[in-house]
């Protein structure tokens, strides 16, 4: 029922290049924030204001978008997605390019947000599918290591490109990827279970039960520390690093550069080790836990030199850099039937998480705490729930994934 390929297999190598291109998009905005709204006619205070709601709209567009594109994941296929999503925020990163207001820059960040949506998770399920157990590590490890290193190429071109030309680079990319994806095969594993007859993509049938529920969120815990370093501390570089008085010049694009550089390292590192330990749990609890003391380093960089500062966003990529690990475990929690729509939900579920990391964020600086010590308080609760969903985690490295979910 399930063919199985090998880790090198083209369908790996289009996941991969396709989380590339999902990646591009995603941080480019964090990127080319300050030139795109400043040729907009924004300035000061309304640069970190808009640029925080704008982020945040793109996410709450991926937060629908994953649902929407889990669920047909499993209703229509693996593959279905992988085109239907690349097409959306493909055009959108195009058109970004010729917007001449906030608003409209608002609609087409939210467009786009719900076309990545669809781009991980239907390449992880994908891949999970398509490789024996003993690989399927090695598969999705393949498939993060490759997409996060997007973020390294749109920081090359944020630094020496006009924020115009970025995003019709990211269009041109994914538009050039969809011609790649003609002649990727579905999942074996899919096409049986819906051959079957199985009831496929029932958002019914993860949310009423109490145990997939639970499983569910603590998925979606786990994440939080990614999208606090990136959103917050990497996003937001320029404005805390003001603060801690850094020597030198903060470029959002050398941030990202940086900080991914480490994310690729920490998902390579970390999916080997999920491999090597046979435990994608205790790895997870290893990287929460590194990510919460290099959360903490961050606020000791007071009058740091910017070349010092931009070291340590490397360390806290790394640290930060259990995407891959996460993702995978996500997909090997839950049957076939609904395994697209949770892989697919639970990372935009953890981007989308940012909306209410930054309101809170927020929110402690109105009721009178300092911008470090309300991004400091921040990052610590949100590494303390997820070490405690990881620990709380079934453990799923040996699991067989060739099963459903019963009603």
């Amino acid at each position: 029922m399930k063919q199985h390929s090998n880790i090198l297999s083209i369908p790996v190598m289009v996941a991969a290049l396709g989380y590339f291109v999902d990646i591009y998009d995603l941080v480019l905005f964090s990127i080319v924030r300050k030139p795109s709204l400043t040729s907009l006619g924004l300035q000061g205070v309304e640069l970190e204001q808009s640029g925080l709601w704008l982020l945040n709209i793109q996410m709450v567009g991926m937060l629908i978008g994953g649902l929407v594109w889990g669920v047909l994941g499993d209703k229509k296929g693996r593959l279905s997605v992988l085109f239907g999503s690349i097409i959306m925020y493909s055009v959108a990163n195009i058109l970004n390019a010729y917007v001449v207001n906030i608003t409209q820059y608002g609609i087409l960040r939210f467009v786009a947000g719900v076309g990545l949506a669809g781009e991980l998770g239907a390449g992880i399920t994908l891949v999970s599918e398509i490789l024996k157990k003993e690989d399927r590590g090695w598969g999705t490890t393949i498939v993060a290591t490759v997409g996060v290193s997007g973020a390294i190429l749109a920081g090359i071109l944020g630094l020496n490109f006009d924020w115009t030309t970025c995003y019709l680079v990211g269009g041109g990319l994914g538009l050039l990827l969809l011609l790649m994806r003609i002649g990727v095969f579905e999942s074996g594993m899919y096409k049986a279970s819906k051959e079957i007859g199985h009831k496929m993509g029932s958002l019914s049938m993860l949310f009423s039960n109490k145990e997939r529920v639970y499983t569910y969120f603590k998925c979606i815990l786990i994440g939080l520390p990614i999208w606090y370093t990136i959103g917050i501390l990497i996003t937001l570089s320029p404005e805390l690093g003001r603060e801690l008085n850094i020597q030198g010049e903060i470029k959002p694009a050398l941030s990202i550069m940086y900080c991914y550089a480490g994310v690729t390292l920490g998902d390579l590192v970390s999916g080997v080790m999920s491999q090597y330990f046979k435990s994608r749990k205790k790895v997870l609890q290893f990287f929460v836990a590194a990510t919460l003391v290099m959360v903490i380093a961050y606020f000791f960089m007071h009058g740091a030199s910017v070349q010092q500062f931009y070291l340590l966003f490397s360390v806290l990529g790394f640290a930060a850099g259990y995407w891959a690990v996460l993702i995978t475990t996500a997909s090997e929690q839950f049957g076939t039937n609904i395994r697209a729509t949770v892989t697919t939900s639970v990372p935009n579920f953890i981007r989308a998480s940012l909306v209410p990391i930054s309101l809170a964020y927020s929110y402690l600086q109105v009721i009178g705490l300092h911008k470090l010590t309300s991004a400091l308080l921040t990052g610590i609760v949100c590494c303390i729930i997820a070490f405690i969903a990881a620990y709380k985690l079934k453990e799923s490295y040996h699991k067989e994934l060739d099963y459903h979910e019963s009603h």
